[in-house]
C-alpha cells in the first residue's frame, strides 16, 4: 500500500457528516509555522490502517501550505509502524492502540493524534441479520464468539438455528485486534477465527461470507461519502448494559455521524474506542516532521469528524504537543 503523497489519494475518504463537534483549535497559534515557501524536507510514516486515512487527509492540507516537504505513507498494521518507528526506519509510525511500557523503553515517543474505534461488522445477508441486531453484543458473547465456543448461530442467539459462524480476525500484529480483544479481557494473540490481512481484507471477507462476522476500525466499515456502512456490510450493535437487547439509546450504527458523536459522548465503551498515534523514537528533530504533528494536534483537527474519527480534547492535544519540547 506504498505510495507518494501524490498518488495515495485514491485511499482518501471523504465527506462531511451531520453531526457537528468544534474543532479543537485552542492551541492554532503554535500552527503558525514555517512559511509554505521555506519549509522543506522528508517525511515517513508507515503502521496502522486504522490512521491511515487521517494521515493521508492530513498530509494532503499540510503540503497545500507546505509544498516543498514529501511525504511518504505506507500503511502494514500497527505492528509495523512501531517496529519501523523504533528501528528509524521511518520518522513517524502509525499506532492504533496503547504504547507499551518495553516500547517506551526502547525509546518510543507516542503523541495522541486523534480517537477512533473498533466496531464489530456482518454480512447483511446474514439469515439472522435482525435477531443479531435486535439482541447485539455483549463482552461475554464477543469473547465467546472470539474463541470459537459458537459453531452456530443458533448457540449465539439461544435458538434451535444451526447456521454456521464463520469468525475473522487480523493476521497481522494491529492496533484494531489489540483494541476488539481489550474490551473483553484479552490480547490479539489470543483470538481465534479465520485470521485475515489488514482492515481491508477482514471487511472483504465479511463482505463475501453472508455468515461471516469481523470487526473493523470505522473507516473501513464506514463510506464516508455516504456516512452509511459499506455495501454489504453493517455493523453490529453493543448491548452496553448487557440487558439482552438493544435499547433506543443504544442504536446509533446507521451512519457514521450518529457513532461518532456516541464515541464522543461515552455512549461508545471505550475500548473499543481508542486514542490513535503518531510514535517516533524520542523526541523528533527534523523540522518538518515537528511541524507536521503541531499540524495534526491544531488546524488538522478540523478535519476528523468528516474524515470518520473524533477530534481530542484539549487537554490531550496541550500532552502531546508538551513532548515536542521536553
Amino acid at each position: 500500500m506504498k505510495k507518494w503523497l501524490a498518488i495515495a489519494s485514491i485511499f482518501t475518504l471523504v465527506g462531511t457528516t451531520s453531526c457537528k463537534q468544534p474543532a479543537q483549535s485552542g492551541n492554532s497559534q503554535d500552527t503558525n509555522i514555517a512559511s509554505g515557501d521555506t519549509l522543506t524536507g522528508d517525511i515517513s510514516l508507515s503502521g496502522a490502517f486504522a490512521l491511515y486515512p487521517m494521515v493521508v487527509r492530513w498530509a494532503d492540507e499540510f503540503k497545500q501550505l507546505h509544498p516543498n516537504v514529501r511525504i511518504d505513507i505506507s500503511g502494514g498494521g500497527a505492528g509495523k509502524g512501531m517496529t519501523d518507528a523504533l528501528a528509524q526506519v521511518v520518522d513517524l509510525g502509525m499506532v492504533s492502540r496503547e504504547i507499551y511500557d518495553v516500547e517506551t523503553e526502547k525509546g518510543a515517543l507516542g503523541f495522541a493524534v486523534v480517537k477512533d474505534a473498533v466496531v464489530a461488522t456482518i454480512n447483511v445477508k446474514n439469515p439472522h441479520f435482525a435477531e443479531i441486531c435486535a439482541k447485539g453484543l455483549t463482552k461475554a458473547s464477543a469473547q465467546a464468539l472470539w474463541d470459537n465456543q459458537y459453531s452456530s448461530y443458533g448457540e449465539f442467539l439461544g435458538t434451535n438455528s444451526d447456521v454456521p459462524v464463520h469468525v475473522y480476525t487480523r493476521s497481522d500484529a494491529c492496533g484494531a485486534a489489540e483494541t476488539w480483544a481489550l474490551w473483553f479481557g484479552k490480547r490479539q494473540e489470543q483470538l481465534q477465527g479465520t485470521a485475515v490481512y489488514g482492515d481491508p481484507g477482514v471487511s472483504a471477507a465479511v463482505q463475501k461470507d453472508r455468515v461471516g462476522i469481523g470487526y473493523n476500525n470505522i473507516a473501513y466499515a464506514y463510506d464516508m461519502r455516504t456516512h452509511k456502512p459499506y455495501e454489504g456490510l453493517a455493523v453490529i450493535p453493543i448491548d452496553v448494559n448487557e440487558n439482552g437487547q438493544i435499547d433506543e439509546d443504544e442504536k446509533f450504527y446507521e451512519n457514521s455521524a450518529d457513532l461518532i458523536a456516541a464515541i464522543g459522548d461515552g455512549r461508545y465503551p471505550s475500548p473499543p474506542a481508542r486514542d490513535l498515534y503518531l510514535v517516533s523514537n524520542g523526541v523528533p528533530e527534523k523540522p518538518a516532521v515537528v511541524e507536521f504533528i503541531k499540524y495534526a494536534l491544531t488546524e488538522g483537527q478540523k478535519y476528523a469528524i468528516e474524515t470518520g474519527y473524533i477530534p481530542l480534547p484539549e487537554t490531550t492535544i496541550n500532552e502531546s504537543l508538551k513532548k515536542l519540547n521536553p
